[in-house]
């Protein structure tokens, strides 16, 4: 569903523009709306999921014993942390301030369209994950067939 890479500025309220590309499959598939949490595995990234997409998470994520600190912090991350946003009638949402703060997003971002959900980066995050480069050792034998 959503796939690319936009640069984004955001405006000193937290508002940032979806790209018009996107903005018409996030109208019709997700009725202007998006569910915004934090990514629990990458510093300097949030998570924007379609809403029916961020329901089977959540659900799932909430049918497991929390006597586990790892699913406590999950739930906590993608549960606790969650916010619904809109997206209003210059297409734009606005990105609360703890969750800005909390990834280092300020002036400039990035957007990358995963699938199911978007992943929105921090400028620094978002070069530093570009920079990376993977190699024959990271790889396991679920990926030594891959055709790229």
């Amino acid at each position: 569903m959503f796939q690319g890479e936009t640069a984004i500025t955001v405006d000193d309220k937290g508002r940032m523009t979806v790209p018009t590309a996107q903005r018409d499959l996030v109208s019709s598939a997700c009725g202007n709306r998006l569910v915004l949490t934090y990514n629990p595995f990458e510093h300097g990234c949030l998570w924007l999921y379609r809403p029916a997409a961020w329901e089977k998470v959540r659900d799932d994520l909430l049918a497991r014993p929390n006597m586990s600190k790892t699913v406590r912090t999950l739930q906590q991350k993608l549960v606790g942390s969650a916010a619904h946003l809109e997206l209003d009638g210059n297409g734009r949402i606005t990105l609360p301030p703890s969750h800005r703060s909390a990834v280092g997003i300020e002036k400039k971002a990035v957007l990358m369209g995963m699938g199911d959900k978007f992943e929105l980066w921090s400028e620094q995050a978002h070069r530093a994950l570009i920079a990376q480069t993977l190699d024959d050792s990271d790889l396991g034998d679920d990926l030594l067939d891959l055709r790229l």
